[in-house]
């Protein structure tokens, strides 16, 4: 394919990744983002063997590891009784899989760094509304009436609010849902009564769900860091305020009292950032001269903890596909359906699992604790939920032109309790 003039609009993770893999493929590349300063949203997440494949594929793994922490469980139980409810290890797989729990910052910084070293024009303070067609190209629309281009193609990475896949050949809205979360970033606690390598969780029926997630650095200069959060209902939030700091934290000691340690850091709401989720797939993510990536084309609720992992598969599979094609106009159906299996059944998954762990309802969680959470110690529901866990029960890298890393090779280290 000739040389492209590429616009990526969003640097969050899958434009920061798509934005090195076209520049190291010859493109030209320029990366819009709205806020003066580019920087992370959110506390923390987990890193899977999908995610962490495609930033070894850029060469960037050794760095995020030395950030993150390892993860190698993922273990909730009952806040009333104790009773195991959810018990997902990595290693119900052989090959040595494991996960990277990372703060966002250090994800962004690492991805931000290399994109700067590779010389990549950034031009922020562009609040982008749209796009439109003129003389064989693409150009950006801001809402301030700016115009800016014209492109070859233009990469919508600008998150679940975008206003660039209404343009996409068909495009869809998220649909908000009931319950989000608070999230804040935390000091790590030696010796706290958490698992060293785990997500931990506690919950009350489906409507309260606490976690802690030992999420390593935010950077190098950082001590280590655990991310805390809490679900909610968004419209609820004003409710929760106005009874004050105190009586929430009273709530939280009653269900799990070895969190003190960090409700002791938390004084005030305003010092927790309150995530929305909606549901949304894109039927087809691309339009002239547009690709729609990340949380652009696909959102959910964190319940399976894809939603970077599936972005940084999205900027690869891109990314593979204009490789592979002569043109754009080619390139752009390749990359749809490169991910569309993938895609499509994490996220049903997603869909189907949600109500279990975040709703009203009473029989769901009756159903996840008294049959669901015995079945899944039968095999194969441990290599079943290990797979759903890191990605990977339906294949993502044959048709991205990927291999999955060899977890055997420089395995991460446990970190010292």
């Amino acid at each position: 394919m000739k040389r492209l003039h590429v616009a990526i609009a969003g640097a969050g993770p899958a434009g920061l990744a798509t934005a090195l893999y076209l520049k190291r493929a010859g493109h030209r590349v320029t990366l819009f983002e709205r806020f003066l300063q580019p920087s992370p949203l959110g506390s923390g997440l987990i890193l899977q063997p999908t995610g962490l494949t495609v930033l070894a594929d850029l060469g960037l793994f050794e760095r995020i590891a030395a950030l993150g922490h390892r993860i190698d469980r993922l273990y909730g139980a009952d806040a009333a009784t104790g009773n195991t409810v959810l018990d997902v290890r990595y290693d119900a797989i052989r090959g040595g899989r494991y996960g990277i729990a990372v703060h966002r910052a250090a994800l962004f910084g690492v991805l931000f760094e290399a994109v700067l070293q590779e010389g990549i024009a950034i031009d922020t303070g562009h609040d982008i509304a749209g796009m439109d067609q003129q003389g064989g190209q693409a150009w950006l629309l801001t809402a301030g009436g700016g115009r800016l281009g014209g492109f070859d193609l233009v990469i919508d990475a600008s998150g679940a609010r975008s206003r660039l896949r209404r343009h996409a050949l068909r495009s869809c809205e998220p649909t908000p849902l009931p319950y989000g979360a608070f999230w804040v970033s935390l000091r790590a606690q030696p010796g706290a009564a958490f698992g060293v390598n785990s997500l931990v969780q506690r919950y009350r029926r489906a409507s309260t769900m606490i976690g802690v997630l030992p999420i390593g650095r935010p950077s190098a200069q950082d001590g280590p860091m655990t991310a805390f959060f809490w679900s909610t209902k968004p419209d609820e939030v004003e409710l929760l305020k106005q009874a004050g700091i105190e009586r929430w934290k009273d709530e939280i000691h009653r269900l799990w009292p070895e969190c003190e340690p960090y409700l002791a850091q938390i004084a005030s709401f305003e010092q927790m950032t309150l995530a929305r989720y909606g549901h949304h797939t894109l039927p087809l993510p691309y339009g002239e001269r547009l690709a729609v990536i990340g949380d652009a084309a696909h959102s959910t609720s964190p319940q399976l903890g894809q939603g970077a992992n599936m972005a940084l598969l999205d900027a690869r599979a891109l990314a593979h596909a204009l490789q592979a094609s002569s043109s754009p106009e080619q390139a752009l159906p390749r990359y749809a359906a490169s991910r569309r299996r993938h895609v499509r059944t994490f996220q049903m998954m997603s869909a189907a699992f949600t109500p279990f762990y975040q709703s009203d309802s009473s029989w769901l969680p009756w159903v996840r604790d008294k049959l669901a959470a015995r079945l899944s110690l039968v095999p194969p529901a441990p290599q079943i939920l290990a797979a759903m866990v890191a990605g990977t029960l339906v294949d993502p890298f044959a048709a991205i032109g990927l291999t999955e890393r060899d977890w055997r090779d420089g395995v991460l280290p446990l970190p010292q309790t």
